[in-house]
């Protein structure tokens, strides 16, 4: 942190190893990392307790294909769905899957809270993964609220 503070100009994660205050070395920021891991139920939690009083909470959901076509050696890189980008194209991708689950207040405004984003392993579909994150979302909230629930199903 002292690094972070005293830098007056930081363009990338790793310029930080290069501070006179940084007295470790430069893959010990990328190994930290690694290990870190925050604490998402708390944190659940404090955004469920800012969201606004409503009579009806929409919830939206989407599972997201992060393709990771030339990373072979990439954890659990399954096939994913995702839209065909030139006609005749197959709609599939290499890579992980992630499903979000977000807030839509109000039915103004083109904004969303994201509330859970987490990705799909191997051993689980988009829909079991969704349905596991909506459980853990409404078991943290005081009040349950009437949910509307929207959540866009593509098949190939």
């Amino acid at each position: 942190m002292d690094s972070v503070i005293t830098s007056r100009n930081l363009s990338s994660f790793a310029e930080v190893s290069l501070s006179p205050r940084f007295r470790r070395q430069w893959s010990s920021l990328y190994k930290t990392l690694e290990r870190s891991e925050p604490p998402t139920d708390k944190l659940m939690r404090l955004y469920t307790e800012s969201l606004p009083k409503e009579n009806r909470l929409v919830l939206a959901g989407d599972h997201t294909a992060w393709p990771r076509l030339w990373s072979p050696t990439l954890k659990e890189r399954t096939y994913e769905h995702q839209p065909a980008w030139a006609p005749g194209a197959k709609p599939i991708t290499l890579g992980q899957g992630y499903s979000t689950i977000v807030c839509v207040p109000g039915m103004s405004g083109s904004w969303a809270l994201p509330l859970v984003h987490e990705r799909i392993t191997s051993f689980e579909s988009p829909l079991e993964k969704a349905a596991h994150q909506l459980k853990r979302l409404c078991q943290g909230m005081r009040d349950r609220p009437r949910h509307r629930i929207l959540w866009e199903c593509r098949t190939p």
